[in-house]
Order: structure tokens, then C-alpha cells, then sequence
């Protein structure tokens, strides 16, 4: 029984010893040099991208004053960089190159799934190209 009660008394003093230490930030303070940005799509070329953007019919579906069109199928590509800033998928760009290159990945609220088919035959450079133009200022 004293053996019993010594091996309790010894375990509750183990455990009180147990996370009396500092904590940690997972995190570096000081970066040196610069990140990777992934996911990112630069270089485009936007004449490029509206010749594509004809070509491949998306102005059947959306509309997108740039390019004249008055598609109502899919979202207004007007409002591209709303629908980005709500979906938080990423900046402008890379929300678009995402819903060119895997339009399932998000879908604009309002709008059904599945109807946008996947443009992944176009190459980094064509989807660079459809993302300038598509990005645009005005």
C-alpha cells in the first residue's frame, strides 16, 4: 500500500513539473531575401488574352464590357475583382487563373456549378494572356 501511494505522490509531482516552459512563436522574426509567390500569373499579353477570350466563346457566357459582350450564363466578369476579393482564393490574378485553369475549384454564388468547362488545354502562356486581359485597368 506505501508503495502504492509513493508511486502516485511521485507521478502528481512528475506532472506538476509538465508545462512550466516558455512558448515558442512558430514563426521566423527576421525573412532574409524575398518568398516565392505561388500561384501567381504574370506576363500576359492582353490583346492576346481578347483575341483568346473571342476564340474560345467566353463571351457566350459572360459578359465583360472589354470584349463587348453580353453573356449572362456566367458571372458578370465585370465584377471579377469583387467575386475575387469574396471568394479569398488569392489575388485577382491568381483567382482567375484558377477559374480558367479548374473552374470547379469556386463558384460565384448565384451560379451553378459545373456549367463552366475546364480550359486546362490552354498553356501558362495562354492563361497568362486571358489574365491580362481579363485583369485589366480601365
Amino acid at each position: 500500500m506505501k508503495r502504492a501511494v509513493l508511486v502516485l505522490i511521485g507521478s502528481c509531482l512528475v506532472l506538476a513539473g509538465c508545462g512550466g516552459g516558455k512558448v515558442v512563436a512558430p514563426t521566423a522574426e527576421t525573412v532574409v531575401g524575398t518568398l516565392p509567390k505561388t500561384g501567381g500569373v504574370s506576363g500576359g499579353d492582353p490583346a492576346a488574352g481578347k483575341t483568346l477570350f473571342a476564340s474560345q466563346g467566353c463571351g457566350g457566357c459572360h459578359t465583360y464590357k472589354p470584349a463587348g459582350t453580353t453573356g449572362k450564363v456566367g458571372p458578370d466578369l465585370d465584377d471579377l475583382a469583387a467575386d475575387a476579393k469574396k471568394a479569398n482564393q488569392g489575388s485577382t490574378e491568381e483567382y482567375t487563373a484558377q477559374s480558367i485553369k479548374n473552374p470547379s475549384a469556386y463558384t460565384v454564388p448565384g451560379f451553378p456549378a459545373g456549367v463552366m468547362p475546364s480550359y486546362s488545354s490552354l498553356d501558362d502562356k495562354q492563361v497568362a494572356d486571358l489574365v491580362a486581359f481579363l485583369t485589366q485597368k480601365s
